[in-house]
């Protein structure tokens, strides 16, 4: 019998919730299902839906799409949000994670202002990861600038390959911000890259998100080496669309990142094969 001529890897394809802002994270679901997504990671932040795990599994359930990741909320916009004590929001994001069936919480480093924690941050990450069997996968960050200023807004370190943890998520927009090399990054993750937030970026102070293939980063080359690597975690399309004029725009860009991830997965996991002649 002749091998098929592309074999597509097992690795599944997620949405962000945070893709659809400032639409619903019910939204999200929507889209999800209808451009076919394997699931979703959920961005937790001021939506009330992304705090109430009652309220995601019933969304998940109705449109059969699982919830694969939960994004702690780290953002600036999200400090209040299931708590003020970062610590409690790792725990509910953990708690958040096993009940939904999700496999991964992503988190940011701390910013530096928040001292204690960014103290206790390494061994805190392998603490709670030595009490779960959800991945605790921190995420590279960026230098902020202004101007011709540059200030370090994270700490440890927003290059998180400089600091041990077991998991590691990597973001192809923090790459273009922080002007690194992202395949020289996850080189440097090795195995310990559980993780992926797929972007694009033009090197802009903005961290700009783009859909893959609009900017200067390795997006296809990150898909492909993740297909021939064994690679066993998720593949998260986290885009801005806020700039999108309707409904309509914004799908056909989240089906385009779709469309561009699962192309070069395929492309690499399985090269044409020539079929044996009679």
């Amino acid at each position: 019998m002749a091998e098929p001529a592309v074999r597509v890897p097992g690795v599944k394809v997620a949405l962000s919730t945070a893709s659809v802002y400032p639409e619903s994270t019910a939204t999200a679901f929507e889209i999800a299902a209808r451009l076919g997504y394997d699931g979703v990671e959920v961005m937790v932040w001021t939506d009330p839906v992304s705090q109430d795990v009652e309220a995601l599994r019933r969304l998940s359930d109705h449109h059969g799409v699982p919830v694969l990741a939960v994004h702690a909320p780290c953002l600036l916009i999200t400090q209040r949000v299931w708590s003020t004590d970062p610590w409690v929001k790792l725990q509910r994001a953990r708690s958040a994670a096993e009940r939904l069936g999700a496999s991964t919480v992503v988190v940011h480093p701390p910013f530096r202002w928040q001292r204690q924690y960014a103290k206790d941050f390494v061994t805190g990450i392998w603490r709670m990861a030595d009490e779960t069997d959800v991945r605790f996968a921190v995420e590279n960050m960026y230098p902020w600038r202004y101007k011709d200023r540059e200030m370090l807004a994270y700490a440890p370190e927003w290059d998180v390959t400089k600091d041990d943890y077991r998991h590691f998520t990597v973001d192809l927009s923090h790459t273009a911000t922080a002007r690194t090399d992202a395949l020289a990054m996850i080189d440097r993750m090795g195995d310990r890259l559980g993780h992926v937030h797929l972007a694009d970026g033009r090197g802009s102070a903005k961290d700009e998100h783009l859909v893959p293939g609009r900017g200067t980063q390795p997006c296809a080359e990150l898909l492909e080496r993740l297909a021939v690597t064994g690679f066993d975690g998720h593949v998260v399309i986290e885009v801005n669309t806020r700039r999108a004029m309707s409904a309509a725009e914004r799908e056909a860009d989240l089906a385009e990142a779709l469309a561009f991830t699962r192309l070069h997965l395929a492309s690499a996991a399985g090269r044409p094969t020539r079929v044996p002649g009679p």
